[in-house]
């Protein structure tokens, strides 16, 4: 009998802990459910500036992948999610990280996407503090939805900018390169 309680109670204090990924201070699911999809942990790392963590980020996909480019040109559900682990993190701070990040996934090629990224930026115009949680996600004929803990920012449409915004964090120039490949399961 003490045998299968003792069993019981490592078999439970195992299972929560398959179910999540520790990302610096934070933990992450392994699985997230995103319209009908269920998508999978693919990845996950922090966000550093100048020796502060910034965030925790990961990417979730529905199997796992390590090619960027076929990541971001993919048309299937994805999403990555960023918890905000720093104070230093402000509204008008991750607005022009996010402009940055557009800059450098294009090349600056951002006039026929600018209204969009416009709508974009202006999801993260409310107050941020630490322990937000933005789930920018990907649903094929729907768009980017974007939530933030939880709660529903808005939609938008097209390819081009959903293509654009997976960029800054996986395309030729990542917002990180060491969080890049740590989405990457690299």
């Amino acid at each position: 009998m003490r045998i299968l309680l003792f069993t019981l109670i490592a078999f439970l204090m195992i299972a929560p802990s398959q179910a999540q990924t520790k990302v610096g201070d934070v933990t992450l699911p392994n699985t997230m459910k995103v319209g009908d999809a269920s998508l999978q942990l693919n990845g996950a790392g922090i966000r550093e500036k100048m020796w502060f963590d910034l965030y925790s980020g990961g990417l979730y996909l529905s199997e796992k992948a390590s090619n960027a480019s076929n990541i971001i040109n993919a048309d299937r559900p994805m999403a990555i999610k960023l918890h905000i682990t720093s104070k230093l993190i402000t509204s008008d701070k991750m607005i022009s990280a996010v402009n940055d990040g557009f800059d450098a996934s294009t090349n600056g090629n951002t006039s026929a996407i600018a209204a969009d990224i416009k709508k974009f930026t202006g999801f993260f115009s409310e107050e941020i503090v630490k322990n937000n949680v933005f789930d920018i996600t990907y649903q094929p004929g729907v768009g980017v939805v974007a939530f933030k803990d939880g709660k529903e920012l808005g939609t938008i449409k097209g390819m081009e900018f959903k293509k654009a915004l997976f960029g800054i964090w996986l395309g030729k120039k990542p917002a990180d390169d060491d969080l890049k490949e740590n989405m990457l399961g690299l």
